[in-house]
């Protein structure tokens, strides 16, 4: 389940919809022992330090974030699902990308500078499509009921080397942006680019023999991902 509507102007409907969607799949799948992935970011796990798979989410109840989706998920293994989570970095990079660093991209164009949040130490765990999409296969074939998974490759990439990255690939200049307008400069995308969101994979790594190998955020956008049609 990849389709939370992420509709930013209504997040109070986002989260009943995400949690009627999955109440009505693990329905479904109910007594089959049939597999279900559900996506999650890393935005609110934990603070101050990257987060484990060992951290169960904190949102719990249909009024919580995402509606409790991932905790209502995996509490299905109890019904007979082999419910998993799927945490992604916020950059799951790649062509085609419409995420967080298109959205960082398409203000650096309107702009005429691409903006990095006070000093961009800030930073973001990163990791590349096709490393993501072989996650998602690998946990559905083995990983077993209630197991957490961290999608991410590169564990902390500062926003201002995403930024400088940006701004090399476009040819404009890089500047700080003060907090106090970063939702003025970059939209509804500000509020995750000011925070550093995190998280370590060794876990998924050994349990999956998850080995990521595609290129790097910073190459992905030098190689013209996001700035060629």
């Amino acid at each position: 389940h990849l389709a939370n509507k992420h509709d930013w102007a209504d997040p109070e409907g986002t989260d009943r919809a995400e949690r009627l969607a999955v109440e009505a799949m693990l329905d479904a799948l109910a007594g089959s022992t049939k597999p279900f992935v559900i996506a999650n970011g890393l935005s609110g796990i934990v603070e101050g330090r990257p987060a484990l798979e060992s951290d169960a989410s904190p949102a719990v109840g249909p009024d919580a974030d995402r509606g409790g989706s991932e905790n209502l998920a995996l509490d299905a293994e109890s019904r007979g699902v082999r419910s998993l989570a799927v945490r992604f970095a916020p950059s799951v990079h790649g062509r085609g990308d419409w995420g967080f660093v298109n959205f960082l991209t398409a203000a650096a164009r309107e702009n005429g500078v691409s903006g990095y949040i006070g000093d961009g130490t800030q930073a973001w765990s990163a990791v590349h499509v096709s490393d993501a999409a072989r996650l998602i296969r690998l946990g559905l074939e083995s990983a077993p009921a209630g197991t957490r998974l961290h999608a991410v490759a590169e564990q902390a990439v500062p926003t201002r080397a995403i930024a400088e990255a940006i701004g090399a690939a476009l040819g404009l200049p890089v500047v700080s942006v003060d907090p106090e307008d970063a939702e003025k400069h970059f939209g509804f995308v500000s509020h995750f680019f000011a925070r550093t969101l995190t998280a370590d994979s060794t876990a998924t790594r050994d349990l999956l023999a998850w080995a990521p190998s595609g290129p790097t955020l910073l190459e992905d956008i030098a190689a013209g991902s996001y700035t060629e049609a």
